[in-house]
């Protein structure tokens, strides 16, 4: 699976994060969740385009680091297999790391 988070533009010290998944995500439904909204299921939901990717673009705070995962469809976990990097989670798997 790849994903692309795109930095775009500073402001107030935040940068707009684009997360993207591609067309052939099998969801009806595709969830971000991360340190960035205490990992909160219903928080921050990608949008579908016609095209089929998911999309979400999210204002994190710039120099910062932040662990995410996506979860489909509320049931099943998915990490972002072009993050800049992992991290061991307390569950035994790991988390992507975005750096913005």
């Amino acid at each position: 699976m790849t994903t692309k988070r795109r930095p775009r533009g500073s402001k107030n010290g935040t940068v707009s994060v684009t997360f993207d998944l591609p067309a052939a995500v099998e969801a009806n439904e595709v969830a971000l969740c991360g340190d960035f909204n205490n990992w909160s299921t219903n928080a921050t939901k990608l949008k579908r385009a016609k095209s089929g990717v998911w999309s979400v673009i999210v204002p994190l705070q710039a120099g910062r680091s932040y662990r995410y995962r996506y979860l489909l469809d509320g049931t099943h976990w998915e990490n972002d297999w072009s993050a800049d990097g992992y991290v061991r989670n307390r569950f035994g798997s790991e988390d992507s790391v975005v750096n913005a």
